[in-house]
């Protein structure tokens, strides 16, 4: 049976949930464990036997969030033991959710062979950041609701354990670059693949401000650019590098923003031209940055794995690749087993 047949069918109570062994006798929601701010799990809905839906209620963020957690074979609500835990971030496409990655790529099935907690929250929009609000900070704290909030849930709640990394396509790249160097210690490891890396770098500040005007007023993010040139530096991997020592790295991205192996080809010629506007500029934009991260990395000394890998488009298509390549990496530093 299809997982989109199975949630028709659940939806009209035609066959049973498919849940864990243990959940059965796991506490029911209204009991979950809060974070330390009050953050708690407010809904939970399990779409197979491996597969959770969480509705978090942030006081960080103000608003509600969905989170998709896929937790390994053998895991049990009430188990004594922990489990290494992967945070898997989106991108700010306004049609990205938590299900996009299992929707987008392979990595339900990558993450199957693996002792490991998957973590995927809904992306938001610009949701990577604590909102600078003109210096009075506030909601929405996204670093905050990943760093501090979803990270206690997931422990409290799901038995994930210390050994922690990120990983996050577009601007979760950026995401998962910055928090790492923002929380030293927190993540064992950080892949960006196709994240802008050095946002101070000239002209990517109006490009940053352009691509979020969406949120209304773009500068609530990290401010206006000169005149709050120093919260932008504090966000901003490139700056914040000497901070990543002892964390493993992985950066990879697209460079000359051509069509790569990966991209289609049977497209009209509105659609190529398009294509190559938005993805190929994009590419070229995170490859850039990414470029000048990697060399200020090994300035410093820090080890790096790096792939800038030249043709190819701002598409999943080369994150599912990038992802399944640092993927063993990603698992010896938070010491996840195969199954």
């Amino acid at each position: 049976m299809t997982r989109a047949l199975t949630a028709l069918l659940l939806g009209v109570g035609l066959v049973p949930a498919a849940l864990p062994a243990s959940a059965s006798a796991a506490p029911r929601v209204a009991a979950a464990v809060p974070a330390d701010d009050g953050a708690q799990i407010t809904g939970e809905t399990w779409l197979d036997s491996s597969t959770v839906d969480l509705t978090v209620q942030s006081p960080a963020v103000a608003q509600t969030v969905k989170v998709r957690v896929r937790v390994p074979q053998g895991w049990q609500r009430d188990a004594a033991r922990t489990w290494p835990v992967v945070f898997a971030l989106g991108g700010g496409d306004s049609e990205d959710n938590q299900a996009t990655w299992m929707d987008r790529t392979d990595i339900e099935n990558v993450a199957a062979q693996w002792d490991a907690l998957l973590v995927m929250p809904d992306p938001g929009q610009a949701g990577f950041t604590n909102w600078y609000n003109y210096g009075a900070f506030g909601a929405p704290a996204w670093e905050t609701f990943h760093t501090d909030e979803l990270r206690q849930l997931i422990e409290r709640n799901l038995r994930g354990g210390d050994r922690r990394a990120a990983i996050g396509i577009s601007s979760g790249g950026l995401g998962a670059i910055t928090m790492a160097a923002r929380h030293p210690g927190l993540f064992k490891y950080a892949a960006s693949y196709s994240g802008l890396l050095h946002i101070t770098m000239p002209g990517i500040d109006t490009q940053l401000l352009l691509l979020n005007a969406g949120v209304g007023d773009a500068f609530r993010i990290w401010g206006i650019p000169v005149l709050h040139g120093a919260n932008w530096r504090a966000n901003n991997p490139y700056d914040l590098a000497d901070k990543l020592r002892g964390t493993g790295l992985y950066v990879s991205s697209g460079t000359t923003g051509n069509r790569g192996p990966l991209d289609p080809t049977d497209m009209t010629l509105p659609e190529a031209i398009r294509a190559r506007l938005v993805g190929g500029v994009s590419e070229q934009l995170t490859g850039l940055t990414s470029s000048a991260f990697v060399t200020r990395l090994r300035a410093l000394g820090i080890p790096v794995t790096a792939n800038l890998y030249g043709d190819g488009w701002h598409q999943w298509k080369y994150w599912d690749r990038e992802m399944k390549t640092s993927w063993p990496a990603v698992m010896q530093a938070i010491n996840g087993q195969r199954i």
